[in-house]
């Protein structure tokens, strides 16, 4: 093969920065002269459509006349009056593509390119619009906006910046041939508006904008009328907005999901703030902000830009999938052509003064073109609450044994402080569903299921282990105070009544008086938190290990075993992430989710229930991704694409760094035997307390097995249910545990000096009547 292929390749690449064409007019003898070289040159496609040109000329010079086909000659004729066809008008030769094409002059051009325009706009507007100068940013999505403004010649200039080359995957919405693959994005648009309107001035930036250029981009050749933001960059974002504000140039920027448009006339109010003052809070200094490399340092300046709230759910659930599915945000070309007509549009109307406003607008397709659908109800219903009247008819049915067998009746400020150590122990998600009544000299504890868990709460299961570790509590506080207890476990299976609670003198006799085993633990009762911190893993020792394990054996029948060493540490880790997964993308376990979360500080201090968000050591994005996922919609999207990966990231970093990762189980599932394994659950957080060794329950799995083991398909979908019993089969092997006992609790133990952040409770006066 003789052909010479790196010569041809080397002849191409030596036109790769040519975007302007020569326009000719071979009436001047130095134009004549080109012409000739040009088409002596080699190959060449030459295309001579003058004929037709001048036909639609005429048919646009008479709009009252109905020209015949034979009449046209005559007409041609008359206005060539006397010159060439060959010569007349002008030759424009594209050099990149080796076309020679003939066009009318420009003024005749422009006429008639521009004829069907009129008169949604008139020549005078088309005049007025000639003189405009626009500046698009970002040409991926950009390319659009200036093909469309080309092609209405809504400007007569247009500055072009982009950094990049055209890469394949911009083929989705960047309208190109292969052939342009590997050239600059913004040589690709100013040829293609070459082949439109050759007269259109078109100035390119190849370095995109930058600090050093972003004054003569601006301002080289007259200042823009109007900046148009398409980049990717949250620093070019802003520093164009400062350099546009000190200019009082109007800014519009485009974003293809939901035909989000957003406008800033600081022509018309120079002192509005930039991005509408939703960046207010940041500090704005462009030598910070290139400075910013990672994604979560952009973060807090991307997210008042983007809109975090007002993302489609398809887009929600894309972002979860960034990184796992997908490598970035997606686009269609059906939404990014439409945002290049909005944005076309939207700048006509601001050059002809009739649009004046500024603000942020929404064409959603989806939402103005709905498919028509039931709308199904996902929302947190709430019960009312158990209140006195119906407590007392509980309690009006209940014996209580014998009233004369020494038991006291302690004072209202002593009950108060019991229950106050009673309501700081944990609950699943913080839920704390109890109400407290001293009547008679008893205490009494009741359910009170204001949110009625969907999934993980399977027959109040999580909520007896909270009895459980208030019990617990109650009985340290009260010793700790100078009295011995009684406690009386109810049927709850029938009543919401869980258990009641009497009172002696220390060193009281009685049948059924609660031991002083661990009372030294009573200390811990109000440090003890979760501590959901990331740190280095660190071994602990098997002494401090042995503490914890003693405590759970200290109720009959409990046990806990430790997973420790790295390859089982993988798979627990692996299990707890994938239940996390398993529940969000649950319809009931999203609810639970809902429910379990609170967002806002303020929120936190107001509902003084659930997990705040802020006690979860998550970096920025993180946050973002849990918000993402409040939207059931999000849900659906992610269940009909099998994904949702990235929401077991965060469990799984956090299992990974365990030093250990611990399972308390007792004998059988029974209710009575989840209250007592609350029980262990509490003596062996408060001795991690006291020990010094950082807690975190990661429990999500135990639960969900809780429901499969007794439930099965009924709960979960085949494909859910599949995934689960063979994470149950590892669970089971790594802690080689019998299939007949029943798990309270798995959770990770670590080293740190970062104390726990505490979630807010519910106050006592709020849980507990006399």
């Amino acid at each position: 093969m003789n052909t010479d292929f790196k010569g041809l390749i080397t002849k191409t690449n030596e036109l790769n920065n040519v975007y302007k064409p020569e326009i000719l007019d071979i009436k001047l003898p130095a134009d004549k002269q080109r012409f000739e070289q040009i088409a002596a040159s080699g190959f060449l496609s030459l295309h001579d459509e003058i004929d037709g040109q001048l036909r639609e000329l005429m048919k646009m010079k008479n709009p009252k006349v109905r020209i015949k086909p034979d009449e046209y000659p005559a007409f041609i004729e008359k206005h060539l009056d006397g010159r060439e066809r060959w010569t007349y008008g002008l030759w424009v030769y594209y050099p990149w593509s080796a076309k020679l094409v003939h066009i009318l002059p420009k003024d005749e051009f422009i006429d008639l390119r521009t004829a069907a325009n009129r008169n949604k706009i008139t020549t005078a507007e088309r005049d007025i619009l000639a003189d405009k100068k626009i500046g698009v940013i970002g040409l991926s999505v950009g390319q659009s906006v200036a093909l469309t403004i080309a092609m209405e010649r809504g400007c007569g200039e247009l500055r072009l910046a982009d950094f990049d080359t055209l890469e394949l995957n911009n083929l989705n919405r960047l309208r190109a041939g292969l052939h342009n693959l590997g050239l600059r994005k913004v040589y690709v648009v100013a040829r293609e508006i070459a082949e439109i309107d050759p007269f259109l001035n078109i100035v390119c930036y190849t370095e995109g904008v930058t600090e050093e250029n972003i004054n003569g981009f601006f301002t080289d050749g007259g200042k823009l009328d109007v900046v148009i933001d398409e980049c990717d960059g949250v620093d070019v974002k802003i520093l164009c907005r400062i350099k546009a504000k000190e200019l009082q140039v109007p800014v519009v920027m485009e974003a293809s999901d939901r035909g989000t448009l957003d406008v800033e006339r600081f022509d018309l109010h120079p002192d509005r703030p930039i991005m509408h003052g939703w960046l207010q809070h940041l500090e704005i200094d462009f030598n910070v902000l290139k400075t910013l490399k990672t994604a979560e340092e952009k973060l807090p300046y991307i997210l008042p830009i983007s809109g975090l709230d007002t993302l489609s759910p398809r887009m929600k659930a894309s972002m979860i999938e960034i990184e796992e599915t997908i490598t970035s945000w997606p686009q269609l070309a059906s939404a990014v052509a439409m945002g290049g007509a909005v944005v076309a549009d939207t700048c006509r109307r601001m050059f002809l003064n009739q649009y004046t406003d500024s603000g942020r607008y929404f064409i959603d397709l989806e939402k103005f073109i709905p498919e028509p659908q039931e709308e199904q109800k996902h929302e947190i219903e709430l019960e009312p609450a158990i209140g006195d009247d119906e407590m007392d008819t509980i309690i009006s049915g209940i014996e209580i044994g014998n009233t004369a067998d020494g038991r006291i009746a302690l004072s209202n400020e002593e009950i108060k402080k019991i229950v106050e150590a009673a309501i700081a122990a944990p609950t699943g998600g913080n839920a704390q569903p109890w109400k407290w009544r001293y009547k008679t000299g008893v205490l009494y504890l009741f359910s009170n299921h204001e949110y009625e868990t969907k999934l993980v709460d399977f027959n109040h299961s999580a909520s007896f282990i909270g009895y459980g570790t208030a019990t617990e509590n109650l009985v340290l506080k009260a010793h700790e105070l100078g009295y011995e207890v009684v406690i009386d476990k109810q049927k709850a299976e029938t009543t919401k009544l869980v258990a009641t609670y009497v009172f002696y003198a220390k060193n009281t006799n009685v049948q059924n008086i609660q031991p002083h085993v661990v009372d030294d633990l009573s200390a811990a009762i109000f440090e003890r938190g979760a501590n959901r911190t990331l740190a280095p893993r660190v071994t602990i020792e098997k002494a401090r290990l042995d503490i914890l394990v003693k405590a759970a054996q200290s109720i009959p029948d409990a046990e806990l075993n430790f997973v420790e060493d790295e390859e089982h540490l993988k798979v627990v880790s692996d299990i707890i992430a994938k239940a996390d997964r398993l529940r969000i993308l649950h319809e009931g376990g999203h609810l639970d989710f809902l429910a379990e979360m609170v967002w806002t500080e303020e929120e936190a201090k107001t509902t003084r229930r659930g997990i705040d968000i802020n006690t979860l050591d998550l970096s920025a994005s993180e946050k973002i991704g849990f918000s993402m996922v409040k939207d059931i919609n999000v849900i659906k999207q992610l269940n009909k694409w099998q994904g949702g990966k990235g929401l077991e990231k965060v469990s799984y970093r956090s299992a990974i760094s365990a030093s250990a990762v611990g399972l308390i189980t007792v004998p059988e599932f029974k209710l009575e035997t989840f209250f007592d394994g609350g029980r262990a659950l509490e003596r062996v957080w408060l001795s991690a307390t006291a020990n010094n060794i950082a807690f975190q329950p990661l429990s999500i799995s135990t639960f969900l097995f809780n429901r499969l083991r007794f439930e099965g398909d009924k709960a979960f979908t085949p494909a859910i249910a599949t995934e689960l019993k063979a994470m149950r089969e590892d669970f089971e092997k790594v802690f080689a545990i019998s299939k007949n006992r029943a798990d309270i609790l798995l959770f990770r133990v670590f080293v740190t000096e970062t104390k726990a952040k505490r979630s807010e409770k519910m106050l006592v006066d709020d849980v507990l009547s006399f």
